[in-house]
């Protein structure tokens, strides 16, 4: 492992989540930009989400496209509980949209009751989403409230249960958050961290760099300050957890994996770490 001086990126496009400013406040929005040596050109808005409160919290989100025309992306709470509920706004969702923005035609809630970009409900704060080609499915993981942070495997039109259903506790006194840790009718997490280790964002690893690390989850932690890695079993179960990089005591913002199958991470203090095998 090693900090890199500096990383260039090359590219024709670059799709963003950002907060945008509507009558002083802030809603989740879906912008596009064309990246031209070191600069960004043509900046478009392609959906400024209905998720406008008077908070400055929970506003997600992470971007990931599912190599059919389609990117899913995922919008907090922004911190009013029961718009997890609610699928007459953007916020507690997962969305998935065309590459300009619009829904598609065979999202789940497009001829029922709900906005048409919604893909998925019941979410407190999506802070990371990896769709997995080679097996169509998409994952998330979110941060509960104290303790209960989640991975969930995405599911189209499925309830993930917030805050009706939680296993986190209530910031002002040990008390739990919700109804229960699980309902009739509301998905059940793959994996929960009790206590909270504020995930901010999820890699499920295929490199064969790390051939033993292939189908691992991994996840930057803000509150444990560590890459996580977990093992889940062929029926989607917890069976191993392991922290990672304990000892650079940073907050992790993100990991991702290069085409060698190395893994680069950011942190909150601003630098880039690359991992990679000893032999390479």
């Amino acid at each position: 492992m090693q900090p890199l001086k500096k990383t260039m990126a090359r590219a024709t496009g670059y799709i963003s989540p950002t907060a945008k400013k509507i009558q002083g406040q802030g809603a989740t929005t879906l912008a596009r930009a064309r990246l031209q040596e070191e600069k960004l050109t043509d900046w478009q808005d392609l959906l400024v989400t209905k998720s406008v409160t008077g908070t400055s919290r929970h506003f997600g989100s992470r971007i990931a496209f599912d190599g059919s025309g389609h990117l899913f992306f995922s919008v907090g709470d922004r911190g009013v509980r029961p718009n997890g509920q609610d699928r007459s706004t953007h916020a507690g969702a997962i969305l998935r949209v065309n590459l300009d923005g619009s829904p598609p035609e065979d999202n789940p809630f497009v001829e029922e009751n709900g906005l048409p970009e919604i893909w998925s409900y019941g979410h407190r704060n999506p802070q990371g989403l990896f769709w997995v080609s080679t097996e169509d499915r998409l994952w998330s993981n979110e941060h509960g409230p104290r303790g209960g942070d989640e991975i969930n495997l995405i599911q189209p039109g499925e309830n993930y249960g917030w805050p009706v259903v939680s296993h986190g506790k209530e910031y002002w006194a040990p008390l739990p958050v919700g109804e229960a840790t699980s309902k009739p009718g509301m998905a059940d997490p793959a994996k929960v961290f009790t206590p909270s280790i504020a995930p901010s964002s999820l890699l499920v690893y295929s490199g064969k760099a790390f051939p033993l690390w292939q189908g691992n989850f991994f996840s930057g932690a803000l509150a444990m300050t560590h890459l996580n890695r977990v093992v889940l079993d062929s029926n989607d179960r917890p069976v191993k957890e392991e922290r990672l990089l304990l000892d650079l005591d940073e907050r992790i913002r993100d990991v991702i994996e290069s085409p060698e199958g190395w893994l680069y991470v950011s942190t909150d203090s601003g630098r880039i770490f690359r991992i990679k095998p000893s032999a390479e």
